[in-house]
Formats: structure tokens, sequence, C-alpha cells
């Protein structure tokens, strides 16, 4: 219903021309490609497809979904969410209020943990201090290459940042980007 025609679980063979490989940056900084578009599992159609990752899509897709999140759950006159809906989905609902820090299990995560709650299916800034990064009330999240996406209702602003770089805390792309846009913002 978004009109996201290249977003889906797996690459159709008349796409793959335009699927760009994976790299993973070594200890010595040199680049190690470790997923080649012509052999990729995600030419493969998988026999499960996960609720919590695995698709594959283009920037201008992924940008319709998120421009449908900034636009309260509609876009071009369809209607994937309601208003009260997405508004629940990004708020905090950790226990107590509590951020990351204090409940995340594991040392793997696509986003900090300090000063960050978590919603249905979102992360968001909840104090400018904890996090280090401007945005309090933005709801986020990254993908496994270094990906991010937010939407800032506050700002009326949507960001998608995509690269093809493993893993996601080589660099602090999503901190720097943010810091940077944020910082940018004179009104």
């Amino acid at each position: 219903p978004l009109g996201m025609v290249d977003t889906a679980f797996h690459v159709a063979p008349d796409k793959v021309d335009r699927f760009c490989a994976n790299y993973q940056r070594g200890p010595d900084k040199a680049l190690k490609l470790i997923d080649d578009p012509e052999t990729s599992h995600f030419t493969r159609d998988p026999a499960f497809k996960s609720g919590g990752g695995g698709l594959t899509g283009t920037t201008a897709d992924y940008m319709r979904f998120c421009e449908m999140l900034r636009r309260g759950g509609e876009m071009d006159g369809v209607r994937i969410l309601g208003p009260r809906t997405l508004e629940m989905m990004h708020m905090n609902h950790l226990p107590g209020g509590k951020d990351l820090t204090q409940l995340a299990i594991g040392t793997f995560s696509e986003t900090a943990n300090e000063g960050v709650g978590f919603g249905l299916g979102f992360a968001s800034t909840q104090g400018v201090v904890e996090t280090g990064a401007l945005g309090v009330g933005d709801y986020y999240w990254g993908g496994a290459a270094s990906t991010i996406f937010w939407v800032d209702p506050k700002e009326d602003m949507t960001m998608v940042f995509m690269t093809q770089l493993m893993p996601s805390g080589t660099f602090n792309f999503r901190g720097q980007l943010k810091n940077l846009i944020y910082s940018a913002i004179v009104e």
C-alpha cells in the first residue's frame, strides 16, 4: 500500500544488478567483502521470514515508510496506522520509565543504551544529556549494515541513512550524523 516496490526478504533476479555489496572493516582498517551481490543469500527466498529483520530495499522505499510514520501513519491517502497507535508505538514502554542500560540483555545493540527508551518497534531518545545526542522525542532504529532511520515529530523531520558496513558499531556514523543534523537546525 505504500508503493515500496523494492522491499522484500530477498532480491529478485531482475534487481540483483542494483543490489549493493556489504563490507567489513578489519583490524588493519582494510575493507573485506563479506556479501557479494551475485552470490548473496539475499538472492534466495528464505524459508523463514523474520518479523525483526532481514529485509532488503532501497533508500526510496525506506524513505516512503519513514514519511508514512512522520505523517502520522498515512501516506498518499492510504492509512497504514492510526495516529494514536503510532504515538503509543514510540512511547517508552520499559518498566518504570527506565532506559536500556537498566534492562538490555547482552552486548549487541543497534543503538546506544544510555538515555534510550524502547517502544513497540522503535528506540526513542529520552534524554539529551544521557544519550549525548540531540532529538528528545524522536524514534528510530538501525539495521545490521550500519543503516539508521529516525522520525522526529517535534522537528517534523525524517532521516534515512544507508550504508553497507558491518558490524554496525565500526564507526559512530549514527551519533555523528544525528548531532550534525540537529546542530544545523536554527529555528
